[in-house]
Formats: C-alpha cells, structure tokens, sequence
C-alpha cells in the first residue's frame, strides 16, 4: 500500500503492526510524535498494548526492562538527552539480555540547548552494548524497525533503530507499508525464553557479580554482539524475500569502479548519491558507502568493499572532540588498517546540531578526493571559521 508518511508516523505504524505487548515512554522532541501517534492506537483500542507514561527516559527503559524481564514484547522511543538520560539503564538492559527495540530519532546533545539533528546521541551510546541501524529514509525507518524485533529477540539483545531528526522524523515522504498480517506474521508471536513470571522454573536476575564471574558475563554479550551480525544478515534477506526490499550491513553505490569514495551514515547519503551521478556523468569514478549497521560493526565486510579505492572520505554528524577524527572515521580506519593497500583517508565533520549540509558542500568533498587534498586529517565542513 502506497501512502505519505513523515518517518515519525512511518515508525509508530510500524509499532502499531508489531502490536507489542508493552511500550514504556516519556515524550522529548522530534521523538515524541512516535509514541504520541502511538498512545492513540492504545486509546482507540487499535492495539492491545500497555502503555506506560512515566515520568522520564530513566524511567522508560527501567520499565521496558522490568516488562521485558516478565516475559513482554517491549519497546521504547526517545531522542538526544533522553537517551542519555537512559544511560545506566542501557547497559543493564544488554547485560541482562532484554531484546528491547527503541525507536530512536537522532538529535544533538546540549550544551549548547539544540533540537536539530546530528548523531551525538546514539554515538555516544556505540558501546553501551545495543545493536544500532542508521536509516536513510522513512521506508527504511519503518522496515528496520519490523526487522529489529525478529533481530532483537533472536539474538537476545535490545536494538536501536535511528532515523535523522527533523529531516527524516518530520520530513513527509512516498513509502509502501505492508499489510497488518503480513507484519504480524513476520514477527510472529514471542516467545521469551526466561521469563520472571514463569514460576515452574525460577531464576534470579540482576545479581551481583563481582571478580570472580563478571568478567566472563561479559564476554557472553560480547559474543552475542558478534553473533548479532548473522541475524541482521539473516533477516534482512528474509525481509527481502518476502517483500522486496533487501538491506544488509551497508549499501554500495557505484563503488564498484570507483577511484574515490565518501563513507556516510543515514539522510545525508540520499544528497550524496545526487552528486555522486553528477560526477559520473563527467567521467569521474565517484562511488558512496553508506552504512546502515553500525554495531556490531561489519570491518570485515567495509575492509573487502573498500580496498581498491584510493581515496576515500568518511563523514562523522558527530565528533569525538578529543580522538584523532570522529567515531566513524576511526572505526573505517580500524577497518582498513590490515589491507595491502591502504587507501588515503580523510575525515569530515559535518552538520553538527542540524547545520544544513547540500550538494555544493558534497561535491567540495568529492573535488578535494579527486584533486587529492588529504594532507589534513579532520576537516570540518560547513562551519564559519
């Protein structure tokens, strides 16, 4: 079914199909729509969720674990200092397994007091133990956030599903949604594998756990993180199967040829690819790799799609402010560290707190490739000197 949907309402359809069994939330913009738009399906008796309004995003995820932890298909949505807000509770909820799916809208951290997109959110939570997807668009937003509930609760790990702030979130666009049952039927009925409730077989979560065994608790989310990585595969070509839309851990475009390349995360790819046309259209081997999933991260995959490329620009909607580039760059660097040949790269920081980024400013970063313009690490693009 063909419709119009702003990538807000794309995801609290999504929600609405999913029907999970509780959704725990506190309202922080450009988030709020989601849960909104939601909490009227609750009231009208469209789905048959327990909505739970909570007095903040601490509280939110304490819920969504407590409900996880009783045996209910739970998920969430927040933005920016909500899900900072979240902080403790995120790494309760990958260490004790919870397959909890947020619905995150991706917003500047304050200070400065800002509403506008950039990703210092979701980065700062890269190692908190969530698998995190970066979506270009509202279709994509709307099909990841289906997926990650399969991903979630087969992996036992919660999943953050990312859409840009404003650009994606409030920005109205063509998609095509799926049928209530077919929704219903990819997601099928959950099953949780231990839950508190199920007093035949009582367990104990949340104990301490000191030198003695926290150490390998750990690794157990680590190996998990790692095998998360076969599921989204796994899913993501079911997905595709079943309705047409394949997604994997990353998206080439035109990089099979190209002699220079940018490396991107969510809206700003859909700019990028615009540019990239133009380029060849000249003669210019421009390519683009846009990267969807970003933990676990797919280096052994990014490493065998880059080599062969001479240059190559990663663009960070976040800075690290004390590392030597921002979190993308570093981690593709890491990446392609054990090739051959290594390709040049660059790093640029871009539209930080929802600073627009165009089709000149793209197309500067592409000439700076072609004319080989590397010598200086991090750049930043489109601030006032």
């Amino acid at each position: 079914m063909r419709v119009a949907k702003t990538g807000n309402e794309a995801m609290a359809e999504a929600m609405r199909q999913i029907n999970p069994d509780v959704v725990a939330a506190y309202p922080i913009t450009p988030a709020t729509e989601i849960v909104q738009i939601f909490s009227g399906f609750v009231a009208d008796g469209v789905v048959n969720t327990e909505f739970v309004a909570v007095e903040s995003e601490h509280s939110a995820m304490s819920a969504c674990i407590g409900s996880c932890a009783a045996g209910a298909r739970t998920m969430t949505s927040t933005s920016s200092q909500g899900l900072a807000l979240m902080w403790e509770m995120l790494y309760i909820a990958s260490g004790l397994r919870m397959p909890i799916v947020l619905a995150e809208v991706n917003r500047a951290l304050s200070s400065p007091i800002n509403i506008h997109c950039d990703h210092s959110d979701t980065m700062g939570a890269r190692d908190c133990g969530w698998i995190q997807i970066y979506c270009e668009n509202a279709q994509e937003a709307y099909d990841s956030l289906i997926q990650a509930v399969r991903i979630a609760e087969e992996s036992l790990l919660p999943i953050m599903v990312s859409t840009d702030g404003f650009i994606i979130s409030h920005g109205m666009e063509s998609m095509e949604m799926l049928e209530d049952a077919q929704v219903k039927a990819f997601v099928g009925e959950y099953k949780p594998q231990h839950p508190l409730l199920d007093l035949d077989h009582p367990i104990t979560i949340g104990a301490i756990d000191f030198t003695d065994y926290y150490f390998e608790h750990k690794r157990q989310t680590i190996e998990a993180m790692r095998n998360a990585k076969g599921i989204v595969a796994k899913i993501g070509q079911e997905f595709g199967e079943k309705f047409g839309r394949h997604y994997g851990f990353f998206e080439e475009y035109k990089l099979e040829d190209a002699e220079i390349a940018i490396v991107v995360l969510g809206s700003t790819a859909g700019t990028s690819k615009v540019v990239v046309d133009e380029l060849r259209q000249k003669g210019i081997k421009a390519g683009l790799l846009r990267l969807r999933l970003f933990r676990p991260f797919p280096y052994q995959e990014l490493a065998n799609a880059l080599s062969g490329i001479p240059c190559i620009a990663v663009m960070d909607r976040s800075d690290s402010l004390n590392s030597a580039g921002g979190p993308v760059f570093t981690e593709i660097r890491s990446a392609l560290y054990d090739l051959e040949i290594r390709p040049k790269m660059v790093n640029y920081i871009y539209g930080l707190g929802g600073r627009n980024i165009d089709l000149s400013q793209i197309r500067s970063v592409y000439e700076d490739l072609a004319t080989n313009k590397t010598d200086e690490l991090v750049r930043y693009l489109g601030v006032r000197e």
